[in-house]
């Protein structure tokens, strides 16, 4: 295999097992945006870097996005022990992934997810980028599967979770939650979504979003 000139390797220390492993990571530096999918989606003309987000360690199981690895409580560290790496088979993620590893290091980090009980904004993300890896793939079915998931865990992070340590504001959120719906062809609940995210005051203060979201909003009526 051609070694992938836009990866390095990074060492990462396992705060369950305490074993340092080694991990890709993308140059970024290297890469050039081709197109942003409606529902944020980047496309690159080389390596994708979500291939890359989840930390796998091969040891014990544990797997979790990069940014997030760390943060593991010392209570938290016993329910990974007995509910992954007591059946865990090692294997190592540490290499170049193609789309069927990239999957199953996220699906790791969502079965972590769900046993640590992160919040559903986390857990709608995990998701969300499992649907997309599916998309990149090509296997609809799957990505739809995934993509309702997502759309179902961030409604109720809309409803219940704040979003001050996360990347999105609730125009934004709510401005996704119409875009999965319509993707998974739940027109009505499209429809509302947009007219939710266009109603908010954070969402006068965003044009781009109010651009996209009457846009979305068009396609959706046109369902």
């Amino acid at each position: 295999m051609t070694e992938i000139k836009e990866l390095y390797d990074k060492i990462v220390d396992c705060p369950v097992c305490n074993e340092k492993f080694k991990t890709k990571k993308v140059r970024l530096s290297k890469l050039r945006l081709i197109k942003r999918d409606e529902d944020f989606l980047n496309h690159y003309d080389k390596e994708n870097p979500i291939k890359y987000n989840i930390f796998v360690c091969p040891d014990c199981g544990y797997a979790s996005w990069e940014s997030k690895f760390d943060s593991i409580r010392r209570n938290q560290t016993k329910i990974i022990k007995d509910n992954i790496s007591s059946k865990w088979n090692k294997r190592d993620f540490g290499g170049e992934r193609d789309f069927n590893k990239a999957i199953e290091a996220y699906k790791l980090a969502l079965l972590v997810g769900m046993l640590l009980e992160t919040t559903k904004f986390e857990l709608g993300n995990t998701c969300l980028n499992i649907g997309w890896l599916y998309r990149l793939k090509g296997e609809e079915d799957e990505e739809i599967r995934f993509l309702t998931l997502a759309r179902d865990r961030f409604i109720e992070a809309f409803n219940t979770e704040s979003l001050a340590s996360t990347n999105m504001d609730d125009s934004r959120l709510a401005y996704l939650i119409g875009e999965l719906s319509r993707r998974i062809n739940d027109k009505e609940k499209a429809l509302s979504w947009f007219n939710t995210c266009l109603n908010l005051p954070s969402t006068r203060m965003n044009p781009a979003i109010d651009v996209m979201a009457r846009e979305q909003w068009r396609l959706a009526k046109e369902m």
